[in-house]
């Protein structure tokens, strides 16, 4: 997703108009939601939409509608200058890809202030994207999306903005997802100068809403209608130049909302819904800021999200955290073992690439097997629409009760994010899936993955940063691969039956060959031959090198922002109880 592609205009007709989890878990907020059913046609106005817009059920629900030829809006008849807004909506169902609800403060005016949230449809299955921004004296760049931990189309539920002198906050039923501070005192602009509406509108746009403009709107599914009840507004309205609120530069001198702040409790839930839900986050996005990250990023991270923001940084730069890996020679080191030519070593050994066409995949292996090492391989995946495809890097034992330590790349649509799959296997049972999307592009250049494995744990790195580690917990009963010498083992493969969305999307063989590239493998590694083992007596550094504290603070923050699937948090598949190791830390 790149939010910054987004057009400022919410509709085409209102710039023409206007020149210018558990309910206990909900309740966290220092002050509660207002629930009233006040009237709507009392509160608003339907602004645009020829009909579309209607207001029913003696002015208590209002419903929008979008088809082919238009969408539909309206507006609020008051203007604020600071409040707290709650509107209860039921967004459009079933396949909504391509529309665009919206519901926004914002002020007339060419530099103007906005306070919004932007829902961005999705196909049938897949969840909508919530989108959240802050404009000030008409400059925005402040986005965070979010996917939501519920269906947001079954029933009817309370999106909340809360505006006063000191933050803006955005609650989803109660819970806070994002904060806002005023810090105008290290230059960041606020908005509490210009009065706003409330603005809301249904609209198409699937120029850019869902996959970057990759997968349009089915009209054959409109009209398109989004509902909406339950509107509140406890504000300072604005009229005639005043407000209804005493000096509000004066604390306490109206209601709770206007000096309210988010406390211990409400903090730490809006950082989980951040850590598990998040999924956009200028803030972190090195790429976008190359001279630097906005000022109100900095002030505000935590030690986790500046790391974060370190890391990504690195490696949009192509800095990584580790010494350079020394190039292995690819005749030397492997056999191509299958592919019928598929498979090439190029540049005097130096480059390998295995292909991928209807007839057939290929695949490599090394010559030598390993009984503990470090082991470094870079990759640059299929590029563009790799969708259906499997490029797999591992390291695996022979026998039926066989060991095994895997990297998947799992092929997607272009734009969508490969997912990047990893598991151990000891004695031919798995079962162990973590899954993550990576924080760069994996096509664009070669990145470095690597797997230490030895008698303590094995860890998992992508560019020399930690993101898995599986530790040897025999003494608890664990099993863990010690005994069995491996291989390493890669390939390109079609497994268009399970590989992208669970196998809905299949491959586009009118891309095909897919190619995937290698260089710069290295095996710092015990050799195992005839049963023998070719480390010395003295043990070599990785054979017991463990995770200092930093990596392993690295390694939260990959996981907590960019791990999409953890089979230790997967109580449906285990209804009798997640793995041991699981509850072990």
């Amino acid at each position: 997703i790149n939010p910054t592609n987004k057009s400022q205009t919410k509709n085409p007709q209102e710039e023409k108009r206007n020149p210018y989890i558990s309910k206990n878990d909900k309740q966290l907020l220092t002050s509660s939601v207002s629930f009233s059913y006040p009237n709507f046609q009392k509160d608003v106005e339907i602004t645009w939409g020829d009909g579309r817009g209607q207001i029913t059920n003696n002015g208590e629900l209002l419903t929008l509608s979008l088809d082919k030829s238009s969408g539909s809006g309206f507006q609020s008849k008051n203007e604020y200058l600071f409040g707290k807004i709650d509107m209860q909506m039921k967004l459009v169902p079933g396949n909504s890809a391509g529309t665009v609800t919206t519901l926004y403060l914002k002020s007339p005016g060419t530099t103007w202030d906005e306070i919004d949230f932007e829902f961005l449809g999705n196909l049938s299955g897949d969840p909508y994207t919530l989108h959240t921004n802050v404009y000030t004296q008409g400059k925005g760049d402040k986005e965070q999306q979010f996917k939501l931990w519920f269906d947001p189309t079954a029933d009817f539920h309370t999106y909340t903005i809360l505006w006063n002198p000191q933050r803006i906050i955005f609650t989803v039923d109660g819970t806070p997802i994002r904060e806002f501070k005023n810090m105008e005192s290290i230059g960041t602009l606020f908005p509490k100068n210009r009065p706003m509406r409330m603005y809301s509108s249904l609209w198409n746009a699937d120029d850019w809403a869902t996959r970057g403009g990759l997968v349009k709107t089915d009209w054959s599914k409109a009209p398109f209608t989004a509902s909406y009840r339950g509107f509140n507004q406890e504000a300072c309205v604005w009229s005639n130049g005043k407000s209804s609120c005493p000096d509000v530069s004066k604390q306490g001198t109206t209601g709770s909302w206007l000096s309210q702040e988010l406390d211990s409790t409400a903090q730490e839930r809006m950082r989980w819904v951040q850590r598990n839900y998040m999924i956009y986050n200028y803030c972190t996005d090195a790429k976008r800021f190359p001279e630097g990250l906005p000022k109100e990023c900095l002030a505000a991270m935590d030690r986790s999200t500046l790391i974060l923001s370190i890391l990504l940084t690195l490696t949009a730069t192509n800095t990584t955290f580790f010494s350079p890996v020394l190039a292995g020679t690819f005749d030397s080191e492997f056999d191509i073992t299958w592919g019928d030519g598929r498979g090439k070593v190029l540049n005097n050994g130096e480059l390998l690439t295995l292909s991928l066409d209807r007839a057939s995949g290929s695949g490599f292996q090394s010559k030598k097997e390993y009984l503990f090492g470090k082991i470094d391989m870079q990759l640059k995946l299929v590029p563009g629409n790799s969708a259906g495809t499997v490029t797999a890097y591992y390291l695996k034992s022979k026998s039926d009760t066989w060991d095994e330590i895997d990297f998947e790349f799992l092929g997607n649509l272009t734009g969508d994010p490969y997912v990047m799959h990893t598991n151990v296997y000891t004695q031919g049972k798995g079962d162990r899936e973590q899954q993550f999307n990576l924080w760069f592009d994996p096509t664009a250049d070669f990145h470095t993955y690597s797997v230490l494995w030895n008698p303590h744990h094995i860890v998992f790195l992508v560019d020399g940063i930690a993101i898995r580690q599986f530790k040897n917990l025999e003494h608890r009963g664990i099993q863990y691969p010690k005994l069995q010498p491996m291989r390493l083992y890669s390939s390109l493969w079609n497994a268009d039956q399970w590989a992208t969305r669970g196998g809905l999307v299949k491959t586009d063989w009118s891309n095909a060959p897919f190619t995937a590239s290698y260089r710069n493998f290295r095996a710092d590694a015990c050799v195992s031959f005839a049963g023998k083992s070719s480390c010395p007596a003295s043990s070599p550094r990785w054979f017991t090198q463990k995770l200092d504290l930093t990596a392993e603070d690295k390694m939260r923050v990959v996981q907590s922002k960019f791990m999409v699937y953890n089979y230790c948090t997967d109580t449906k598949r285990f209804p009798q109880g997640v793995p041991k190791e699981c509850n072990i830390h």
